[in-house]
């Protein structure tokens, strides 16, 4: 399966799209004010013990304090010591306030970024993930990614790392692993040792709250989480942040024959690789199926609700066949979308019933086999007598939908519209072209006050930087008649 990385870095806003055999399956976007910061590790303090629920907030210098659940604690009498025995994890029973207490200093990372109305969550259960290796201080965990299926790599593998693992350490195989030498794997063991010192001398010398460890950014993120799924190409349209792609795999992976180039065509990157018209799908709720029928997403804060419905499709051979064929169909589109989408936590698929119980069960069947093409880890439970399927996954972020949308202030809600920052960063985008393709003309962009407003208060850089690169001048008119949505760029002499 060939895959690459398509990258697009615009001003305050970074896109990637990442592609298998030249299909849109994976997309990510970063924003300035809005960079990730899961992965982080902090030394804390205890801001306020909350019995009732058993857990407590810390204050690590963020805007808010984060959330700890007694579940994610482990007694860290050792954290600033070398590991010569494997920390305590706290029992089930265990109450909080008799783990912690206020202004107790704790070491801890962000497991997952603040999503609608929950805010940050952290762990003290602390991942080092690497090119081939997560090292988890304090564990006794051995494991191997579950996308090595052979038997006997598995075996080999937790074998190899039952010996290399120092005391007090965890190990995890991750999918890079499989065929790799014992050296190789001890190379990239030490390299996160290195790491792990290096947080445990800082966090000997600053007061909380502090950051101790701050993961990769984005892109490099990215590169390192994806480069197992047969990476080949990376191509990128800003030129300095392609030589930082070219030293990263230098130094860190040499060996895997992935390629970094420099896209600089007049064209959009996204435009040309045809991936802006699949990224506007994303919008959509709902999602025609070839045969006719077609799915519907809801979201909600708590869970997110998918729809099946037969549609136009009739079928040729019966009733029940033709909802099979419908469930089968949606089975494949629905986890794809939900990888595309980065759905997260509980999603609730409301299958048209099925009467026969092996008919339900060829779809649950092929639910799991679709979704393991998937890296994050999902649960799918069995079907209920009413048609639910229900499925768990892991969720650190914000779904793609919901970042690049926000409420509609027209239908007061129900229904979403691309956001104000995402219609900022298209029109920036869009005069970008423009200027390239019309050198000596002036722009005037018409658009909604309120998309206005914030290109005057945040992107005003980025407009001075544009009429400077390209020696032209833009002129921005609010148009109380356009959408948000809307805008139109007309060019000048």
């Amino acid at each position: 399966m060939a895959a690459e990385l398509i990258i697009n870095v615009t001003f305050n806003e970074t896109r990637i799209a990442f592609l298998e055999n030249g299909v849109l399956v994976e997309f990510f976007v970063e924003r300035r004010n809005d960079k990730s910061i899961v992965g982080n590790i902090y030394k804390g303090k205890v801001a306020r013990i909350v019995p009732g629920m058993d857990a407590a907030f810390i204050d690590v210098g963020l805007e808010k304090s984060a959330f700890l659940y007694v579940a994610d604690v482990v007694i860290d009498t050792m954290m600033y010591e070398e590991f010569e025995d494997v920390v305590t994890q706290v029992e089930p029973s265990e109450r909080i306030e008799g783990v912690l207490e206020d202004g107790q200093e704790v070491i801890v990372q962000v497991s997952r970024e603040p999503i609608g109305q929950k805010g940050t969550r952290v762990t003290s259960k602390i991942t080092l993930p690497g090119r081939l290796l997560v090292l988890m201080p304090g564990s006794q965990h051995i494991g191997v990614s579950r996308r090595i299926e052979g038997e006997e790599e598995r075996k080999r593998l937790a074998s190899l790392l039952k010996e290399i693992a120092p005391r007090g350490f965890g190990l995890i195989a991750r999918t890079a692993c499989e065929g790799k030498k014992p050296e190789e794997l001890e190379a990239d063991l030490h390299f996160l040792l290195r790491m792990w010192e290096s947080v445990q001398e800082k966090a000997r010398k600053v007061h909380a709250p502090q950051i101790l460890h701050q993961d990769l950014g984005m892109i490099f993120r990215v590169i390192r989480d994806v480069h197992s799924h047969s990476l080949k190409k990376i191509v990128v349209d800003d030129i300095f942040v392609f030589k930082k792609i070219e030293e990263f795999l230098k130094e860190y992976l040499p060996e895997e024959g992935c390629e970094a180039s420099y896209f600089d065509e007049r064209e959009d990157i996204f435009d040309y690789y045809r991936i802006e018209m699949e990224i506007a799908k994303l919008h959509h709720k709902k999602i025609w199926l070839k045969s006719g029928g077609y799915i519907v997403f809801d979201y909600t804060e708590a869970l997110t609700v998918i729809d099946v419905n037969t549609g136009k499709y009739l079928g040729k051979r019966g009733l029940e066949d033709t909802i099979l064929r419908t469930n089968l169909e949606a089975v494949k589109e629905i986890a794809y979308q939900v990888r595309l989408r980065n759905l997260g936590g509980i999603i609730i698929v409301d299958f048209i019933d099925m009467e026969k119980k092996e008919s339900r069960e060829t779809v649950v069947q092929s639910f799991i086999e679709a979704l393991k093409k998937d890296r994050i880890k999902t649960f799918v439970y069995p079907i209920s007598e009413l048609g639910l399927v229900q499925l768990t996954r892991k969720r650190t972020r914000e779904n793609v939908v919901m970042m690049l949308t926000e409420s509609c202030p027209t239908c007061d809600g129900s229904g979403y519209i691309r956001s104000r920052s995402t219609v900022c960063y298209d029109v920036l985008r869009a005069l970008r072209a423009a200027c390239r393709k019309e050198e000596g003309k002036q722009f005037t962009v018409r658009l909604s006050p309120e998309v206005a407003q914030l290109l005057y208060e945040e992107e005003k850089a980025s407009l001075e930087y544009l009429e400077n690169t390209f020696g032209t001048k833009i002129n921005i008119t609010a148009d109380p008649r356009m959408s948000i949505e809307n805008f139109e760029v007309e060019a000048s002499f």
